[in-house]
């Protein structure tokens, strides 16, 4: 049972690092913080792309939870 669950973890977790990969590459960001410095310096429009921004906050927040999970099983 542990180890199904350590293997559904682990797919989840390469599925959620491969939707951040795809965002940041899109982008050319490598953090939240950086994409959220691309705003302010006005090199791309908030209006287009705030929903993608959001959603890496998000999955990079389930990254690290999914990590700590993994972590104690």
């Amino acid at each position: 049972l542990r180890e199904s669950l350590r293997t559904l973890l682990d797919r989840k977790l390469r599925e959620i690092k491969t939707e951040i990969y795809t965002i940041r590459t899109k982008y050319k960001v490598s953090s939240v913080e950086e994409f959220e410095e691309l705003y302010k310096k006005g090199k791309i429009e908030e209006k287009d792309t705030w929903q993608e921004l959001q959603k890496l906050d998000h999955l990079e927040f389930k990254k690290e939870e999914f990590e700590k999970v993994l972590r104690t099983v």
